[in-house]
């Protein structure tokens, strides 16, 4: 098996944990744990979406997050946008990079976005015409890329023709999404390996949830076909609003403690994360999906340096 020496990690928990929780997350403590995060070592940090706040309340807020996080060098701060609307709001609030989702599937587009397809890839357009002269990111992803709960099976040339398009718009950091937990090692390595090879002046990352357990060993395939930036969230929290499905994102320090058992460089000090991930635990008043927030690390352990997270 092929394995990196090192992986770039982004925490998406601020914008796709959050947005799952029915009960409203404090703005202080959101502000609190996106610092958190900031000091952990994480590169980049999904910190919050524009959109429209009646059909995700828990960004009702994401002005005032913007505002009042403390930025940290080296750390890109991304929002999530849907249309140019909500790209006019994001650079208004000062964020690094806008993520921009397009569905492989017409009906989950329809339903998350209420636009086709193609509607989506021309405001796409507008906002990579928006955002270019003034150096804010476009980090273009595909969602449903492994299957879609309306439709079935998506064809793997539909996710090649969006990644396609992002491409002839000169976005060359792509990222591919498991947006409800379908997918499996033998269909990651077989669908980001043939990206790998049409695209290869492009970067592929595969945003991961753990729906069905295999979160993790679908990172290993992915690593082992070349791609090495994963999107994660603390704790495990997340889900999918569009299909209400309760479990979701593969937990950001079972990913670090992957990585660190295997000797593969993250940057991240998963001590930190754990942090995080308790502050949530404590707010929420349930158990997180997270095995190291459960267990701790083989540090933790056999040292007694630090007790289980």
């Amino acid at each position: 098996m092929n394995v990196p020496t090192r992986v770039t990690l982004v925490e998406v928990g601020p914008r796709d944990g959050f947005q799952m929780e029915r009960e409203f997350i404090p703005t202080d403590l959101k502000v609190e744990i996106i610092d958190l995060l900031s000091s952990s070592g994480v590169p980049a940090i999904e910190a919050t979406s524009f959109v429209n706040p009646k059909v995700i309340p828990q960004m009702a807020d994401s002005d005032a997050v913007m505002q009042r996080i403390r930025r940290r060098p080296g750390v890109r701060y991304c929002a999530l946008i849907l249309n140019v609307k909500g790209a006019q709001r994001a650079i208004a609030a000062g964020v690094d990079a806008v993520r921009f989702v397009v569905c492989a599937s017409e009906t989950y587009n329809q339903k998350n976005m209420n636009m086709s397809v193609a509607q989506s890839l021309a405001a796409l357009r507008e906002v990579v015409a928006m955002c270019a002269p003034i150096g804010i990111r476009v980090e273009p992803a595909v969602s449903v890329a492994f299957g879609c709960p309306f439709e079935g099976e998506v064809p793997e040339a539909r996710v090649i023709a969006l990644a396609e398009a992002y491409a002839a718009l000169g976005l060359r950091d792509i990222c591919i999404a498991d947006t409800v937990g379908l997918a499996n090692p033998r269909t990651v390595r077989r669908l980001l390996g043939e990206l790998r090879a049409r695209l290869p002046d492009c970067a592929f990352a595969l945003h991961l949830h753990d729906t069905r357990g295999l979160g993790l060993a679908n990172a290993l395939a992915a690593m082992d076909v070349g791609v090495t930036t994963f999107e994660s969230s603390l704790g495990g929290l997340g889900g999918c609003p569009t299909t209400k499905v309760s479990t979701g994102n593969v937990s950001t320090e079972d990913l670090v403690n992957l990585c660190d058992e295997m000797g593969i460089e993250t940057g991240v000090d998963v001590e930190i994360i754990c942090e995080a991930s308790r502050r949530m635990q404590e707010f929420l008043g349930r158990p997180l999906p997270s095995h190291v927030l459960a267990a701790g690390t083989r540090r933790m352990l056999f040292t007694g340096v630090s007790q289980p997270c």
